[in-house]
């Protein structure tokens, strides 16, 4: 485990890490008719092979099958959506939640998609009424894409993670996390662009370690924290749909800086073991990025008290059952 404090300017962070705990109440309530309430289940101690107390955030069962709508549709409440709709990079998920919204409200939606993104993702896109168009190799190759796109159509950009407004939404799992079992001694949450941990270190605060996990082969935010600030890495690996971003995002990192956060980084084995275990047990399938923190607390990566209480998000679970 990488404890990590980041070295930005303690004022600028300080700032812009107030008031999300109001704005994330606020969201929640704004995209309440739009979302699900998932639930949390707590296991006996010593489950999936962990030496703590674990509950589960059953976010794989949101709408689309992730976490994604909380910050899609938040982002969305107060925009002007033009008639050419919507235009998005993503690696399958953000995506479906985008063309989700964009389905609710009527409006066309482009999703540019890297060579990465999975068949069955990519199905799910066209079935949500997505329009899905492939290019480059990885993520931030689509989203110069969807950029250039959104100039020439007028179509409304929506980034997957570096907005304050997407922040806030998925901050809300983290108010119906305390909500549901009170503050945990730990959260685990799976980095990718940062929104999910941005949002969840918004709402916590230093009330509770937020712990970064990430695979080796992913390691964006641990980067971030050792550079200063977000830094361009070489991303793959089974979870590179769903985690394999270029570099953490400004917006999540400005969050990240006005707290102490850890991070654990867990190998391709690691991740695979604590999918099939998840299965196993608890007969839930969920895509690898949702199998990471598991895999960081089986690692033992965290050294926290004897029968302390984790709290693992499992982010989603859009993975075709064949390949699983």
């Amino acid at each position: 485990m990488n404890p990590t404090s980041s070295p930005a300017s303690p004022a600028s962070s300080s700032s812009f890490s107030s008031g999300w705990r109001e704005r994330i109440a606020a969201a929640h309530e704004r995209i309440a008719p739009f979302i699900v309430r998932t639930p949390c289940v707590t296991l006996p101690a010593g489950s999936l092979g962990s030496p703590y107390q674990l509950t589960l955030k059953l976010e794989q069962l949101q709408r689309t099958g992730s976490f994604k709508p909380r910050g899609v549709f938040n982002r969305l409440a107060e925009a002007r959506i033009p008639a050419a709709g919507l235009v998005c990079a993503s690696g399958g998920n953000h995506g479906a939640a985008l063309a989700y919204a964009a389905q609710r409200f009527g409006v066309p939606c482009e999703v540019y998609v890297p060579r990465v993104t999975s068949q069955f993702k990519r199905d799910r896109l066209i079935a949500f009424g997505a329009t899905v168009i492939e290019h480059g190799d990885v993520y931030v190759e689509a989203l110069e894409a969807s950029e250039r796109r959104s100039q020439e159509t007028g179509a409304l950009s929506i980034h997957a993670f570096d907005h304050a407004d997407t922040l806030a939404g998925q901050g809300t799992l983290a108010k119906e996390i305390e909500e549901q079992i009170g503050v945990p001694d730990a959260v685990v949450v799976a980095v990718g662009g940062g929104g999910l941990i941005g949002g969840v270190s918004g709402w916590f605060g230093d009330t509770t370690l937020v712990v970064g996990a990430e695979p080796e082969l992913c390691p964006t935010l641990n980067s971030a924290l050792g550079a200063g600030g977000p830094v361009a890495v070489k991303t793959g690996g089974i979870a590179a749909d769903a985690l394999g971003c270029r570099e953490l995002g400004r917006t999540p990192f400005r969050v990240l800086s006005g707290h102490d956060i850890v991070t654990s980084l867990v190998s391709e084995q690691d991740i695979l073991s604590a999918q099939r275990a998840l299965w196993e047990e608890c007969r839930l399938m969920v895509e690898p990025a949702a199998a990471v923190p598991l895999a960081a607390v089986r690692s033992g990566d965290l050294q926290l008290r004897l029968g302390a209480h984790v709290c693992l998000v499992l982010c989603g679970a859009n993975v075709a059952p064949a390949v699983f």
